[in-house]
């Protein structure tokens, strides 16, 4: 006896509930928390720079009375920043556009997909101006001038912390208030016995799960950061291959949480308000026609330059962990 089949009373369509697209979480991306945000009017620009040492010299003496007081004076000069606009588009087809089923979006996803790209592209380009050696006043590397924090018998990462503190202060005046780990550094750290031994006595609570914030109180620091954006190594076509943004390094440093006149920062990200409002941390989108190509374009843009303006106020720790 004939009967209906499974493939005659349904026909397969897109379930609207529910779809798959790797998209990283906005706190994936780190890099525009790192330095304070400085929104500037002008792509380029100066800003001025006192002589350090001049604030620091012990000059002032006794005065006798009716003579001249001791006197002394400071340098003043100008550092330059110039941001760098990066932008990125996707076009939406005519065609596309009306063959679409109802269940798909092509303008939010569109937006998402720009601005992915774009914050990827930031914290990327933070990795390359000021995660690496070269770029702090002190440089250690793990294996060489410290034991490296995977070494979970002979590395110490309070006490290298610690030297780390000191080495800031006793250069700037300045006691450093942000640690940004790469998350393979944090992954480490967080299970290192002696870390979790010292968190035991400060806590009180055995067993307790190491969180950035638990890590920050431990080190008597404003703020631990942790990166944990991954990017595609591979060109278009290849084989996919998946690696962190951030290697597997440790930046100790004083970041003005207030930038202003008079005030001194390991770093500032100038952000120029033409392409993106000075929000610096948002990206511009505008979508408009491209008629030639019968085509909508969704496009972004941010412009920004991490600026390193304290060298002295940070401390690098390259190799943390193996």
């Amino acid at each position: 006896m004939p009967q209906p089949t499974l493939s005659d009373v349904h026909v397969d369509v897109p379930l609207t509930n529910i779809s798959v697209a790797y998209i990283q979480q906005q706190d994936a991306y780190i890099a525009t928390q790192i330095f304070p945000i400085v929104p500037v009017e002008k792509k380029t620009n100066k800003y001025f720079f006192y002589t350090k040492n001049d604030w620091f010299r012990d000059e002032a003496e006794a005065r006798a009375d009716a003579t001249e007081s001791k006197g002394s004076g400071y340098g003043l000069s100008t550092n330059t920043y110039s941001c760098e606009v990066y932008a990125f588009h996707k076009d939406i087809g005519y065609q596309t556009r009306a063959n679409a089923d109802a269940q798909i979006d092509l303008d939010r996803d569109a937006t998402t997909f720009v601005t992915q790209r774009l914050l990827l592209r930031q914290e990327i380009q933070w990795v390359s101006d000021c995660f690496t050696t070269g770029k702090w006043g002190t440089d250690v590397v793990g294996g060489t001038n410290f034991t490296q924090w995977s070494d979970f018998t002979a590395g110490d990462p309070i006490e290298d912390v610690e030297q780390g503190k000191e080495t800031v202060l006793a250069n700037t005046g300045f006691m450093p208030n942000t640690m940004v780990l790469g998350y393979q550094t944090y992954r480490k750290v967080r299970n290192h016995p002696v870390i979790i031994d010292r968190i035991k006595y400060t806590t009180g609570v055995t067993g307790r799960t190491v969180t950035p914030a638990l890590l920050a109180q431990m080190w008597d620091i404003d703020r631990v950061l942790v990166a944990r954006a991954v990017k595609a190594t591979n060109k278009e076509g290849e084989t996919a291959a998946m690696s962190f943004t951030f290697g597997k390094h440790a930046l100790l440093a004083y970041v003005n949480p207030n930038p202003g006149l008079l005030t001194p920062s390991a770093g500032y990200t100038f952000s120029w308000r033409g392409v993106s409002q000075g929000l610096g941390a948002d990206v511009g989108i505008t979508t408009f026609p491209i008629r030639r190509l019968k085509a909508d374009r969704v496009e972004g843009e941010v412009a920004f330059a991490n600026q390193i303006v304290g060298s002295d106020l940070g401390y690098f720790f390259s190799g943390a962990v193996a």
